[in-house]
């Protein structure tokens, strides 16, 4: 409580309202603890730093660093990393330790920090990769992953923060570190890498945790499946008010729906939080700080000791609140960054901005322009195409739109999660709803594909009839702007245009699978009485409009 107060007075901050049903004020909150400047740009920097470097001290899973780099970049036979080799095998070869994250799907740091806005720890650029977290631990180096490793993108050469990662590989890690648990022997780690009693202590430690995760392997690269692995994780403990120690596991786990049935979702972008009083893509968070919440699901999910859990929150407030300063504020990459604005064409975007206003704004906001302001005449078209202010509805809306329902169904199996006593501490309440939240679309452009499920490819698709919809499209990084994306349309290329090298099985985005139907947004929305509403040049004009947002 001592600490509470005086973090308050140094910061000269309000406590935002994080309960069910407050209001967020209509132009969002970039800055939820009112920190006045120039500390809120220090705080935002120090909030940066905690989704690059993981400030959880007490997670479930920490590896000794120097044992795995010894396995992976020793050169000399060595049947330990053949064996590693043979479980992470996927879209590289792992030829040495860098590599292996690399299959993870991790990005380089950019070569300047004031390239991105991405802070360098310890003020130079890692020879790591965004999302690897450097740690110590009893006096050893160790690893884990942190936020960045989901909440982070190359967008054609930047790196951006907060940012969907097309390419998360994190659930595949867990369930092929699972393999690696049930083959570990401390002395063979001891003797094939060179580890120390205190490195095989800390290895012996989380290999133990993983007995306590629930696993499941996402139906779609680029899908993670982080609501199946808390709930999953949940039923291996006993649901006491802490459910933390190791005799509080249980033997064997209960069942669940979602041991059988997908239920998966992209990791979100930041930039949409400000706008938001309830939280992921079904609303289901209805209470409490989502840094509070996204930590709990990573330490359930990493068997992490609950009640050291609720110590560490309790100690590190400061910590919560940069994190939640700097994700808040995260803004969306705008698109005259990488094309020109004269792509953008003026009749066509006035246009777009009529038909949204009439057939989207009462669910996903209102966005004012600057061509709007009396003085517009004599602003540039780049100045005019920006957003001056976004009105989204106060309190967040969550509406079923025809969309495929196993994630929003599935979220009954978390309300467990209220029965936890740090859940009642931290204000986190779960509640499943019916239907999705409709986004705020800040920086839609560069949100493709789209949907919770990734299953439309471009604004193309989204603004057409779900039956008239690609069933299946390629998908790649967005590395070259003229053949991984489709300006006009917005998004993924059509599959027969799309670049060879993502002609693979891996990357083929079939919508027929489970959990991945592209239907929705039809009847009364896109279609009235079973006709199409908007017509080609409607679709286009619709789609300027949003790529100024």
């Amino acid at each position: 409580m001592i600490l509470c107060a005086l973090t308050s007075i140094a910061w000269g901050q309000v406590n935002p309202d994080w309960s069910e049903g407050a209001f967020v004020p209509i132009s969002g909150r970039n800055n939820p603890f009112q920190i006045p400047q120039p500390e809120h740009q220090k705080i935002i920097h120090a909030g940066l730093l905690h989704t690059l470097v993981y400030p959880v001290s007490v997670t479930g899973l920490l590896l000794p660093e120097k044992p795995f780099k010894n396995i992976f970049d020793n050169k000399t036979y060595n049947p330990i990393k053949r064996l590693l080799n043979s479980i992470f095998k996927g879209l590289v070869e792992v030829k040495n330790y860098r590599d292996l994250f690399r299959w993870v799907g991790l990005h380089d740091y950019p070569q300047e920090s004031s390239e991105s806005q991405i802070p360098f720890p310890e003020n130079r650029r890692p020879d790591y990769l965004m999302g690897y977290s450097q740690l110590e631990k009893d006096g050893i180096k160790v690893f884990t992953m942190s936020c960045a490793g989901c909440h982070s993108a190359n967008l054609f050469g930047d790196k951006i923060m907060g940012m969907t990662n097309r390419f998360p590989r994190a659930n595949h890690f867990f369930i092929r570190g699972q393999k690696v648990g049930k083959l570990y022997n401390p002395h063979w780690f001891r003797a094939f890498s060179g580890a120390t009693r205190a490195e095989t202590r800390i290895a012996n430690r989380s290999i133990a945790r993983l007995n306590s995760i629930g696993f499941k392997m996402p139906v779609q690269l680029g899908l993670d499946t982080s609501l199946a692995q808390v709930a999953l994780s949940l039923n291996k403990r006993k649901l006491t008010p802490w459910a933390e120690r190791s005799e509080y596991f249980e033997k064997h786990p209960r069942p669940d729906i979602l041991d059988q049935t997908a239920a998966d979702s992209k990791p979100a972008v930041w930039w949409n939080l400000q706008y938001k009083n309830r939280w992921l893509s079904d609303g289901s968070v209805v209470s409490g700080n989502p840094i509070y919440t996204n930590i709990l699901w990573n330490e359930i999910g990493r068997g992490t000791d609950l009640e050291e859990l609720d110590q560490w929150f309790q100690s590190n407030e400061k910590i919560i609140q940069e994190l939640t300063t700097a994700t808040f504020a995260t803004e969306a990459p705008r698109i005259e960054k990488y094309f020109s604005e004269y792509q953008i064409q003026p009749e066509r975007a006035l246009k777009g901005e009529v038909l949204f206003n009439q057939m989207c704004s009462k669910c996903h906001g209102t966005y004012v322009k600057a061509w709007s302001l009396p003085n517009a005449q004599n602003l540039t078209w780049k100045e005019q195409i920006q957003t001056i202010e976004v009105r989204y509805p106060r309190n967040t809306k969550v509406i079923d739109v025809g969309t495929d329902p196993n994630r929003h169904l599935m979220m009954k199996s978390l309300e467990k999660l209220n029965q936890l006593e740090i859940s009642r501490k931290i204000g986190v309440l779960i509640r499943a709803q019916k239907g999705y939240v409709p986004p705020p679309l800040v920086g839609i452009w560069a949100r493709w594909p789209y949907f919770h499920n990734n299953s439309v490819a471009s604004l193309c698709d989204v603004l057409t009839a779900s039956s008239k919809r690609a069933s299946f499209y390629y998908a790649g990084e967005a590395l070259d702007k003229k053949t991984d994306f489709d300006f006009e349309c917005n998004g993924y290329p059509l599959s027969s245009r799309a670049p060879k090298k993502w002609k693979k099985p891996l990357f083929k985005y079939d919508t027929k699978r489970a959990a991945m139907s592209n239907r929705g947004h039809d009847e009364n929305i896109f279609i009235f009485q079973g006709n199409e509403i908007l017509s080609l040049e409607n679709k286009k004009d619709m789609i300027q409009f949003l790529q100024t947002l």
